[in-house]
């Protein structure tokens, strides 16, 4: 079972405050992707680096809300409430070549292989059923995409690479477990945080104007 880190994910009530954030934090425009007709939602998308993306994702309007919870925890409350304050980095997204294997080992459960799809795209996402983020966006999806080439390739490239991706929690060691049986321990790093500290993810993204960061909502209010 081959994990590696697929893309990360910034949630926003919208994707034109989506975008506006990430330009103002990597000062980079990202191009539109697509409608996910299962999900409501739709994305902006751009390459960073080999076989990695970033996604900005929102509620799409103009389509009728699924029947199931939206994923990355759209229809959270909690979830809403931080993006309709300002867009944050949600969570990130491993994938694999074998989803069952996958979700047959892990820790805990990453939720159902479920066939999702957008134009002429394909894949398996492991969707919990209440659409949650889990452990609060710092553990990740996980993805099988459907096709020979992975997706970024056909994504724009405007000078972005991922540089690092760091999670800090207070229980450290049960997440480190978690992404062990994942195989996915090494494709970040883990901080140590007091009891009492909620956790948080930053991602360090090595742009045209040097490395700038993405971070989630606890995070932004350190």
């Amino acid at each position: 079972m081959l994990t590696k880190i697929d893309h990360l994910v910034i949630g926003a009530k919208n994707v034109t405050e989506g975008i506006a954030y990430a330009k103002e934090c990597l000062g980079v425009d990202i191009p539109y992707g697509g409608v996910h007709e299962k999900m409501g939602t739709h994305n902006h998308l751009m390459q960073l680096g080999d076989n990695i993306f970033l996604e900005v994702i929102a509620i799409n309007p103009d389509i009728e809300p699924p029947e199931n919870p939206r994923w990355y925890g759209l229809d959270d409350p909690f979830v809403r409430q931080q993006i309709e304050v300002q867009p944050t980095l949600l969570t990130w997204v491993v994938n694999t070549k074998n989803i069952d294997k996958f979700l047959q080992h892990a820790g805990i459960s990453f939720g159902n292989a479920t066939l999702i799809s957008r134009d002429s795209l394909s894949w398996y996402f492991g969707l919990p059923d209440d659409g949650r983020l889990l452990a609060g966006g710092m553990l990740p999806y996980v993805i099988e995409w459907q096709t020979k080439l992975h997706p970024s390739t056909k994504m724009a490239d405007v000078g972005c690479r991922l540089h690092g991706l760091e999670i800090y929690h207070s229980h450290p060691f049960w997440l480190q477990s978690v992404l062990e049986s994942i195989e996915a321990k090494d494709l970040i790093k883990i901080h140590a945080l007091p009891k009492n500290r909620a956790p948080y993810l930053v991602a360090y993204i090595n742009t045209p104007n040097g490395i700038k960061e993405l971070k989630s909502c606890i995070a932004r209010q350190k």
